[in-house]
């Protein structure tokens, strides 16, 4: 090979290198960090950049996106001795690469041992259940801290968060036994609670119930009592009515038999066969073993025997004439009914309950006039009647 072409080769490769030397693309989201000559020079942004060769050269190419680091839990002690892991994620993003590259060494590093060691601070003043129930102001804690520390680092904490917290076995055991017994009290609490408002409920029902019953009762007896007044009421209206009616008639029964006794003008004779109608009537009744005749049965055979025309008397069946001489009055058309079972009361429909008062029973009936005597009835025959033809006197 001629040395010419090999000098032409020497040279080509010469400028492909220096090419490749000069000339660098930024991809977008990336920052590159370029030193000159061993010191800072300049921040590459996204893009095509031309370097000095052999002069310029790379330090480093930093992510500038949002970054996620998970760290390995970490041995924590509470307040209360007891140890406990605890596992971080850390969300940051670099701000200035130039800070991430110059101000630390490795800036995920140092992130990860300035967590450990503030988590240990911040976990140490609280217990175990502090810690559990306490992780948003861990977090907060640990983000102020981070973010505080890693600014001169060119590096921004967005969010910090405990992903696990692992208390020992034996703890978790008892924890997991403290939780069953509160949930076994409160399920007995709630049970308690359900019972009482059941007993409250039922109580109350049984209370409305009985209430109710006792109201049913009252009104059942209440118009039970008023029906059985107006029962009364109107069944004493009606004996009193009917009393009345039976007043009347006996009344107007003994004025009519009176009244015939009258005009019938009765002799002697009539009365002593009333008085023989009158003896089976004394002797009737099984008690009556004895039965004394009366000194005058004898007076009254003699006007029974005068009844039949003995001696010359005049017989019961001739029917003797009227004072005047006419004969004796008669009613024309017979007697006049018309009034008798008129009883001049208000229906009951149309008197008012409250005021009827069963004692007005006795205050409104009227009075039945009582029969005369038998003296009055014989001394008044004596009277009317004439003396028979042997000039005596009709027996009293």
């Amino acid at each position: 090979m001629e040395p010419a072409l090999i000098a032409l080769i020497v040279l080509a490769l010469l400028v492909v290198v220096v090419v490749a030397k000069s000339v660098t693309i930024v991809p977008q989201a990336q920052a590159k960090v370029v030193e000159r000559l061993g010191r800072y020079s300049r921040t590459l942004s996204p893009g095509l950049s031309i370097l000095v060769p052999f002069i310029d050269r790379v330090r480093a190419t930093i992510d500038l996106r949002e970054q996620v680091i998970s760290f390995p839990p970490q041995p924590v002690i509470t307040s209360d001795n007891l140890q406990v892991g605890i596992d971080t994620v850390v969300y940051f993003q670099v701000t200035d690469p130039r800070l991430a590259v110059y101000g630390i060494a490795n800036y995920i590093t140092g992130m990860e041992q300035l967590t450990t060691t503030t988590l240990r601070n911040v976990v140490g003043g609280l217990n175990l259940e502090g810690a559990l129930t306490g992780r948003d102001g861990i977090n907060s804690q640990l983000r102020e801290v981070l973010d505080g520390t890693t600014g001169p680092w060119g590096l921004r904490v967005a969010r910090v968060e405990i992903k696990a917290i692992d208390p020992p076995p034996s703890i978790r055991d008892s924890m997991e036994k403290q939780m069953r017994a509160d949930r076994d009290k409160r399920a007995i609490i709630l049970t308690a609670e359900g019972a009482r408002q059941s007993a409250i409920t039922t109580a109350e029902g049984q209370k409305a119930s009985a209430i109710l019953s006792a109201e049913g009762k009252k009104q059942a007896a209440i118009l039970e009592a008023e029906a059985e007044r107006q029962s009364r009421i109107l069944r004493a209206e009606g004996e009193r009515a009917a009393l009345f009616l039976q007043a009347q008639g006996q009344a107007k029964s003994i004025e009519t038999v009176f009244q015939a006794i009258h005009d019938g003008k009765p002799d002697q004779g009539l009365l002593a066969y009333q008085y023989l109608q009158t003896l089976p009537q004394i002797a009737q009744g099984d008690a009556n073993k004895m039965w004394i005749v009366p000194s005058e049965f004898s007076k009254a055979l003699e006007g029974l025997a005068s009844l039949g025309g003995a001696e010359g008397g005049k017989s019961w069946m001739d029917v003797a004439p009227a004072a005047n001489g006419g004969a004796a009055p008669r009613v024309e058309g017979g007697l006049d009914t018309t009034g008798w079972f008129e009883s001049h009361l208000p229906r009951a429909a149309d008197q008012p309950e409250a005021k009827i008062e069963l004692s007005s029973i006795a205050d409104t009936t009227p009075a039945v006039p009582a029969p005369p005597p038998l003296s009055q009835v014989a001394e008044e025959v004596r009277q009317i009647a004439p003396a028979d033809g042997n000039g005596a006197e009709p027996p009293a």
